[in-house]
């Protein structure tokens, strides 16, 4: 029943055979359980996405009136970019509500965002000086949702020379309505 090369071994021979033999048999069953294994665990992950998806999916469609009047909100309300200048006048409005509160602007500087589908930008960056709660007042007044106003960056610290200051650089944008609105 067994080979002749089998039969020409000596015991030690046939003993390292069988362990090597062994060996192979457990590493291929290994590799192949850890293959059987990353794909099952890929699937449960695709599995637990396609899950989310569906719940994220199914909250759209149950929000779907609500979406709708927003984005119809937004088409009524968004104003529109006329030129570039629009930055000038976003500090203008920055410097005039910083007034208000008595927020100090230091280092203004103005330019053009980026475009996407849904919006155009332009930007205004600006440093602030000022005590803590009229910064807030500020904050709270500059960025309401009727005026499109976002803060892309910020950044706040408390002086180092008077620790009743906040020192604040902000990177504040206004988002127009796109050159071509997608339907």
């Amino acid at each position: 029943m067994m080979p002749a090369w089998y039969h020409r071994m000596n015991p030690r021979e046939r003993v390292l055979s069988w362990i090597v033999a062994g060996t192979v048999f457990v590493l291929l069953n290994l590799w192949i359980l850890s293959r059987v294994l990353g794909a099952l665990g890929g699937a449960h992950k695709e599995v637990v996405e396609r899950r989310a998806k569906l719940a994220e999916q199914a909250l759209y469609v149950k929000e779907r009136d609500l979406w709708t009047k927003r984005e119809e909100w937004i088409r009524k309300h968004q104003p529109v970019l006329n030129n570039p200048a629009e930055a000038s006048a976003l500090l203008d409005q920055l410097r005039e509500v910083a007034g208000k509160y008595n927020v100090l602007i230091e280092n203004p500087a103005i330019g053009s965002g980026e475009t996407t589908p849904y919006h155009q930008t332009v930007f205004a960056s600006i440093e602030t000086k000022s005590p803590w709660p009229p910064l807030v007042h500020f904050l709270y007044d500059v960025q309401r949702p009727d005026t499109f106003i976002v803060f892309e960056n910020v950044n706040l610290v408390i002086d180092g020379s008077d620790p009743t200051m906040m020192r604040g650089k902000f990177k504040i944008a206004r988002w127009f309505a796109p050159a071509q609105r997608t339907k």
